[in-house]
């Protein structure tokens, strides 16, 4: 197995990796992090436990310029719960680089998200819903990202993103890195990544080298007025 400091990862971005306990990669991600440090569109098939958020959020927080406040990063996430979880991890992958994470979704307080937006994030994590909402209100602007994510794909196709997530892509440069997860591979799955998508590689993980990953879950008491500043 290949230790992260192997991948030729950041320092502090391998400090934050060992910080949370994660010394060898997954198999998707010793699979995937090299062609995602390269720069190259990426189809990753992965069941959720494998890691395939350090598989994405790895090579994205790398390229991220600190000096840059435009968002540079966006991952698309069928779910509320799934944006959150990813942006918790993002947070924590990258603690030590000092990047700053946002997630965007639906059933949360829109005016306090505005706000959020205004300080600056340079990854975005939502649900496709909030995200478009956000774009035609002109708070997220996504003219300067460089990495796209879309995230458990098929998810979002089963529950009827497929127009969203196209009209997201729209938003963003032509000239971007995108990689995109899903468990199966259904047509319209394909269609996105021949029409989005630069000649991408496809990565396969066997079901036998699905590894069962232990979250560890803390909880921290945060005054209200103070939560927006987390990320």
């Amino acid at each position: 197995m290949t230790k992260f400091s192997e991948f030729g990862l950041d320092e502090k971005i391998v400090k934050s990796v060992e910080r949370m306990g994660f010394e060898e990669a997954t198999p998707i991600q010793e699979k995937t992090i090299p062609i995602g440090l390269e720069g190259k569109d990426l189809i990753g098939q992965a069941q959720t436990g494998t890691g395939k958020t350090a598989a994405f959020g790895l090579p994205m927080i790398q390229k991220i310029d600190q000096k840059n406040s435009n968002v540079q990063g966006l991952i698309i996430a069928p779910t509320r719960e799934l944006a959150i979880q990813v942006s918790e991890e993002l947070y924590k992958l990258s603690y030590d680089k000092h990047v700053r994470v946002l997630a965007v979704y639906g059933g949360s307080d829109i005016s306090r998200q505005i706000r959020s937006l205004k300080k600056n994030p340079q990854i975005v994590v939502g649900t496709p819903g909030r995200i478009l909402d956000h774009i035609n209100r002109r708070t997220l602007k996504l003219d300067h990202v460089e990495t796209l994510v879309l995230d458990e794909a098929d998810e979002m196709l089963n529950m009827g993103f497929i127009d969203d997530i196209e009209s997201i892509l729209k938003e963003v440069p032509d000239e971007r890195q995108t990689l995109l997860f899903s468990a199966t591979m259904p047509d319209p799955i394909r269609r996105i990544g021949e029409r989005f998508m630069h000649s991408p590689e496809l990565i396969r993980v066997k079901a036998k080298e699905m590894t069962a990953l232990l979250i560890e879950q803390f909880f921290i008491k945060v005054h209200e007025k103070r939560k927006n500043l987390m990320y």
